[in-house]
């Protein structure tokens, strides 16, 4: 299954993610088949950039959000 997810980026203390679309079996830090966005928490207010369109498509053709990205996606709005 295909899924969208944050892959962690960025120094020990200082995260910084991109949210990926990635095979559900590949690790966090894996192969990836598309960037579709970035998160970044250090950030006052946290920092988040997606190209919906391109997330739209991957949710039309069988992509499932995890938890984290949903809820990214909702403060995105």
């Amino acid at each position: 299954m295909v899924k969208i997810r944050l892959q962690r980026q960025g120094a020990k203390k200082a995260p910084f993610y991109h949210i990926v679309v990635a095979d559900s079996r590949s690790p966090r830090d894996g192969k990836v088949i598309e960037k579709v966005g970035t998160y970044n928490p250090m950030t006052d207010p946290a920092t988040i950039v997606v190209d919906k369109e391109k997330v739209e498509a991957w949710i039309k053709n069988g992509a499932k959000l995890t938890d984290s990205v949903k809820a990214l996606m909702e403060k995105a709005n």
